[in-house]
């Protein structure tokens, strides 16, 4: 009897001719996870994925594992030879084990047989270790309809049992879905975004824009605090740090207050995208939330839309503050957001920022400035850091 970790994938088994692809790259993630684990093997078992690990790690690769997107249940199991005797005695083991860690009445074995070769089906399998629990574990009863726990049985090419499923997040394995460049803030919203994006399986880097020297380095620190927190889920990380001051200072000398705004996050937009070009990135991802902020109207993203043609993708534009919260406070970058560091949207911030832009105006505004020089300066300027998920 050997303790192992089983793991069920969602989406991808849906995938058809291209399964192997998405289930080949959620293999090599998991390896890349366990890889500085000693002893550990990571195999198939007909749908599933397992790894084989010493003991001792087996609670902590857990939770790193779960972190992995594509990957929708977890569980820790037992597994033996195919044979009924050594599911009984691993059963018999299992319940008293789970028993001497809390407090168990009522259980009900649910067994699924994957290989039909196995002379037992599945509705024998559970009368048989339902009947040997009840001889041979101490004050437990059955109950089909509301057991305290499940004795989960899965007959493969081993036989496995298990009594607890964990939640992962799902979603498709990171890199099977082209790449993103993420606007990412010090804030709340785009880490949450990023976040959401990946899980759709988008290999995404960052640009962050920052405007020293007047926001400071510790502003610099908390997004890169972010992106380490972020590179958990997401993978490395390629950050280009972009200093806009100069642009802001030209917006503040030539064009309306009201506008900063709007015509700073155009200029973000381009910056954006040509990075994007230039690095084979596929699409932006903003955090905006529609109605949020002055920016974040429908006008407002129609003008900042309109300075770009790569595509926007935007994941929380129809959610709540509360619901995003929810999701950073999961993911553990809330905390880090919520620190008192200004960024550069604080620089020039206008008492009164225009919330139904008109583009021909807005337009207008931008062509007393120099966009292409303030936007090659500002690229040739910025700093690139990566940071490494493990």
């Amino acid at each position: 009897m050997v303790k192992v970790i089983s793991i069920s994938y969602g989406e991808v088994a849906l995938k058809g001719n291209n399964r192997s692809y998405f289930v080949n790259k959620l293999i090599k993630q998991i390896k890349r996870l366990v890889k500085d684990y000693q002893d550990t093997n990571v195999y198939q078992d007909r749908s599933k994925i397992f790894i084989e690990a010493n003991e001792a790690d087996i609670d902590e690769i857990v939770k790193e594992v779960k972190k992995i997107f594509g990957i929708v249940l977890i569980s820790i199991c037992y597994r033996v030879e195919k044979d009924m005797d050594n599911l009984r005695q691993c059963a018999i083991y299992a319940m008293n084990d789970l028993k001497s860690k809390r407090e168990v009445n009522t259980f009900k074995v649910e067994a699924k047989r994957a290989d039909k070769k196995f002379p037992i089906n599945s509705m024998e399998v559970e009368r048989d270790l339902g009947g040997v629990v009840l001889k041979n574990v101490d004050n437990i009863k059955v109950d089909v309809h509301n057991p305290d726990i499940y004795l989960y049985v899965e007959v493969r090419d081993y036989c496995y049992v298990f009594t607890e499923k964990i939640k992962a997040y799902g979603g498709l394995p990171v890199g099977t879905n082209g790449k993103g460049i993420l606007l990412l803030s010090g804030g709340i919203d785009s880490p949450v975004a990023g976040f959401m994006m990946s899980k759709r399986g988008l290999k995404i880097d960052c640009v962050h824009y920052h405007s020293y020297p007047f926001t400071s380095e510790r502003a610099e620190e908390k997004v890169m605090s972010l992106a380490k927190i972020m590179a958990q889920y997401c993978g490395n990380l390629r950050i280009h740090s972009v200093n806009i001051l100069e642009i802001q200072k030209s917006i503040n000398e030539h064009c309306p207050e009201s506008q900063m705004t709007i015509l700073s996050r155009r200029f973000m937009m381009r910056i954006a995208e040509r990075i994007a070009l230039e690095n084979g990135y596929d699409a932006l991802i903003t955090g905006e939330s529609l109605g949020q902020v002055a920016s974040q109207t429908i006008k407002g993203i129609n003008a900042t839309n309109a300075s770009i043609n790569i595509p926007v993708l935007r994941p929380l534009i129809g959610m709540d503050k509360t619901d995003i919260i929810d999701i950073a406070q999961d993911i553990k970058t809330f905390e880090t957001s919520i620190l008192p560091y200004e960024d550069c949207c604080s620089v020039f911030s206008p008492k009164h920022p225009v919330t139904r832009p008109k583009l021909q105006v807005i337009e207008e505004s931008e062509a007393k400035l120099n966009v292409e020089e303030l936007i090659d300066n500002a690229i040739k300027n910025k700093r690139v850091e990566v940071i490494r998920s493990i």
